[in-house]
């Protein structure tokens, strides 16, 4: 396969849950540096070649076999440290992105290690088009394969030791979250639906999710926020930062740009929600 890549050109496709922005193949990845992260959500396989990525102040070497995943506005570099370093990729966005990502396990930029060295299937596909395809066809049929490559992806993932108990343990604290998103939530109440002390829960969050209590709950609280935003247009910033649990519509802005590297304003403009 030769070095290659496409950008999601048409406005139609940015409606969809989720959707494509770029693909692609290179055959040496070079080094790149991003002090400010990526506006959109990257998903990145190793075929051949080792290389160094680092996420913010975290070192990881990765090879043949291992994915990394990229969250939007999260500082990153990555770098070959092999002659040859081959890479596909693909960066996305779209309403359910953070979903089917957080469904798969991946709530947080992260590296993952993956069960076969084949290149996933849903990227194959989007990497091999037909030059008679038009443009709007070919984007439509990516936000297909870009949705069953991430509906499919935990079990080509491997989960570490211990951590289908550590999930199972945690299951009535996320169903509390859940029922409760609209409320102020503190790591001590989790920990009292767990029944642990809130230094074993934040260890169970770790170790399940990979992430932190109350970051989990903010992810969910940026989560429920867009679901709004398509529900009910009508709701007003500050309406929406209440019924998910923010009573400061700053904090909200400013929460909801963390997790999504762009404002809730820009989000309805990107989608058309104004």
């Amino acid at each position: 396969m030769e070095t290659q890549y496409r950008f999601g050109k048409t406005d139609e496709t940015s409606r969809l849950p989720i959707y494509m922005t770029t693909v692609g193949y290179w055959e040496h990845q070079k080094e790149t540096d991003r002090p400010q992260g990526f506006p959109d959500y990257q998903i990145h396989q190793v075929i051949e070649g080792q290389g160094k990525l680092i996420i913010q102040d975290e070192e990881h070497l990765v090879g043949p076999g291992d994915v990394f995943f990229l969250y939007p506005g999260i500082p990153h570099r990555y770098m070959p440290i092999s002659e040859r370093w081959e890479l596909a990729w693909i960066s996305f966005q779209g309403r359910e992105a953070s979903e089917l990502l957080s469904y798969a396990g991946i709530t947080h930029s992260r590296v993952c290690r993956l069960r076969s060295n084949k290149l996933l299937h849903g990227l194959q596909h989007m990497l091999v088009r037909e030059e008679s395809v038009e443009d709007t066809d070919y984007e439509i049929e990516c936000s297909k394969w870009l949705y069953a490559l991430l509906l499919d992806l935990k079990p080509m993932l491997i989960a570490p030791a211990n951590h289908n108990d550590e999930l199972q343990r945690l299951k009535p604290v996320l169903r509390y979250i859940a029922e409760h998103l609209d409320q102020s939530l503190s790591l001590a109440e989790l920990a009292e639906v767990a029944v642990v002390s809130p230094q074993y829960l934040c260890r169970l969050f770790q170790r399940a999710l990979f992430t932190r209590p109350l970051f989990y709950v903010n992810q969910q609280r940026i989560n429920r926020s867009k679901q709004l935003m398509f529900s009910e247009m009508q709701l007003r910033i500050y309406e929406i930062a209440h019924r998910v649990g923010y009573e400061n519509a700053s904090y909200f802005c400013a929460m909801f740009k963390r997790h999504t590297g762009m404002s809730p304003e820009s989000f309805r403009k990107l989608h058309g929600l104004q």
